[in-house]
């Protein structure tokens, strides 16, 4: 059996890395770099860090408007696919990359497993909606990392092939701790002490490319008297640059760090404030208190076991979560047991070719 997997931004360089482990103990993987992600922080480090093989296909896309990138990768996925002819398609979340991949396929009529299918935030506005929507209706296979996914997917009639497998990251959390704890030296190179600092990432549009709902953050954050480390996303950094935004001095803007760093930080924050999706996540593994800065959430079992807290942007609910909220302490086993990805290549191996 051969499959083609094909990954683009940071989140899914993570998942990839233990399904990719996973799959070539039972496949011929083909890996496919959209170059959605192109430097070396939102990049390579993650390849070096979790030893996800080198892809046998860098298409070296780049950054664009929606249209642009996508069309691009589609153009370049759809070569791929013809030269390789895979058994499936995998992919991964929600990217451009992912949209591409779908429709590449779909048109070359390749098989698609959708890695994370059934996510929903409701919310048409998001680019990132209309990606895991589209996926999901041409897909063949689709691993759920919950029960309110496949639910999800049941109220748009996709009931075949629907897989709850749990979440990847969770695979990746669980073996990344160990060697973060002995490898990363974040902490004592920022000169920080354990929950005695906010931790804090902004990376979507809805709030980077909206003057009004960055300056709203940007307000909360300089009223807030804790050291806030925010390590800056290329394209979160360029919006703050042309829209003249400024930090107080307690808000560490710093470069992305690499996967390990990365928990480390978010392991020793006293909160985490975030509008990225597997942050939620992690912060309820790692058992930190996260304040979403969205008006929408996919991971709503976050919410309701107590542990996450959907604020939106205005500057004074900012506020009052860092000062008011508190977790309740114990927390449930909560999206799969830690073997997503071999699930996922047991399920992709008994579907055939």
């Amino acid at each position: 059996m051969k499959i083609v997997s094909v990954v683009g931004a940071r989140p899914q360089f993570i998942k990839c890395a233990v399904v990719s482990s996973e799959v070539r103990k039972v496949a011929e993987e083909i890996l496919v770099h959209t170059g959605q992600h192109y430097d070396r922080a939102m990049s390579d480090i993650f390849f070096d860090e979790l030893r996800l093989p080198m892809p046998a296909y860098h298409l070296e896309v780049g950054s664009g408007s929606h249209g642009w990138q996508t069309g691009q990768m589609l153009a370049k996925i759809e070569e791929v696919l013809t030269a390789e002819k895979p058994n499936w398609l995998l992919l991964y979340g929600d990217t451009n990359s992912t949209l591409a991949g779908a429709l590449a396929a779909a048109k070359l009529h390749v098989k698609i497993a959708h890695v994370e299918a059934g996510l929903r935030s409701f919310n048409r506005a998001m680019p990132e909606e209309i990606n895991r929507v589209i996926t999901d209706h041409l897909s063949s296979l689709l691993f759920c990392p919950s029960e309110t996914a496949k639910r999800n997917l049941a109220r748009e009639g996709i009931i075949q092939g629907v897989h709850i497998v749990g979440d990847v990251m969770l695979d990746v959390l669980t073996r990344a701790l160990p060697v973060a704890e002995s490898r990363s030296r974040i902490l004592s190179t920022l000169g920080l002490t354990k929950s005695r600092f906010l931790l804090a990432t902004i990376h979507r549009p809805e709030n980077t490319d909206d003057e009004i709902r960055l300056a709203n953050i940007a307000r909360a954050f300089n009223s807030l008297d804790e050291p806030i480390i925010f390590p800056v996303h290329p394209r979160t950094r360029k919006m703050m640059e042309k829209n003249e935004v400024i930090w107080g001095p307690h808000v560490r803007l710093i470069d992305p760090v690499g996967y390990l760093d990365m928990i480390a930080l978010e392991r020793s924050a006293r909160i985490i404030l975030t509008d990225s999706g597997g942050i939620q996540k992690e912060a309820y593994w790692l058992g930190v208190p996260c304040v979403t800065l969205r008006d929408e959430t996919e991971w709503v079992e976050t919410i309701e076991f107590g542990w996450n807290k959907l604020i939106g942007s205005g500057t004074s609910h900012i506020i009052e979560a860092v000062h008011t909220f508190r977790s309740p302490g114990t927390r449930r086993s909560l999206y799969g047991d830690g073997n997503a990805a071999g699930h996922i290549a047991m399920i992709l191996t008994s579907s055939g070719g």
